[in-house]
């Protein structure tokens, strides 16, 4: 099996696998909601940032509020994401951004998300993805490891993962590669776990260069 073949097998297989997918953070649809709460899960786990999320909201009901928000009011209400003072500011900050330079519209362009403070590439594919519906690449610790122990990367940096993985999806299989993120998540939390892997029961072990 050559690498095209390999990540069109392992592509179909997890499609197979998990034909429904999307985004672990609950975000009610609203792009600047999935914004702040990818902003809340930097080392922090989705499901604490999902039980946090609703009452967040319930306090900071708009942009307006979070950028006019005070700080430490804030801060009290994302403290048990951790990392809570630079979150608070780069939420304050982000919002304030999208209202005065991208007329309150979460931006759909890399470049311009990448402009919002706090927003790596992570963040910005994510919303790249799951908004707007483009090609994208969301290297989480999830995809990070799966993908180097299914031999389609070979780093634990996530920018040079992506452009790895970019390097192996075929072009005509871009429209999949949001999806195919996901479905690595799924994966990686049920089968490919970081500790205690289950490799005996794998449905990629034959393709898997990882296997134990």
């Amino acid at each position: 099996m050559n690498e095209n073949e390999k990540i069109l097998y392992i592509m179909k297989s997890l499609s197979e696998k998990y034909p429904m997918v999307e985004c672990t953070l609950e975000y009610e649809r609203e792009p600047y909601k999935l914004l702040i709460m990818a902003r809340l899960s930097a080392q922090c786990t989705d499901a604490r940032v999902n039980i946090v999320a609703p009452v967040l909201f319930d306090e900071f009901k708009t942009l307006e509020d979070f950028a006019e928000a005070d700080s430490e009011k804030l801060e009290r209400a994302i403290f048990s994401c951790g990392l809570y003072k630079t979150k608070a500011k780069n939420i304050k900050a982000m919002c304030r951004l999208i209202i005065d330079e991208y007329n309150s519209a979460v931006p759909d362009t890399m470049d311009a998300l990448l402009k919002l403070p706090g927003v790596g590439r992570k963040i910005a594919n994510l919303i790249l993805g799951d908004v707007f519906g483009k090609p994208a690449i969301v290297t989480d610790t999830h995809c990070i490891r799966v993908s180097n122990r299914l031999g389609l990367a070979n780093s634990q940096n996530a920018h040079i993962v992506e452009k790895q993985l970019w390097e192996v999806i075929p072009e005509d299989k871009y429209n999949e590669s949001n999806d195919f993120c996901h479905r690595l998540v799924y994966f990686g939390r049920e089968y490919c776990k970081s500790q205690n892997p289950r490799c005996d029961v794998c449905f990629l072990k034959n393709v898997c260069e990882y296997k134990i």
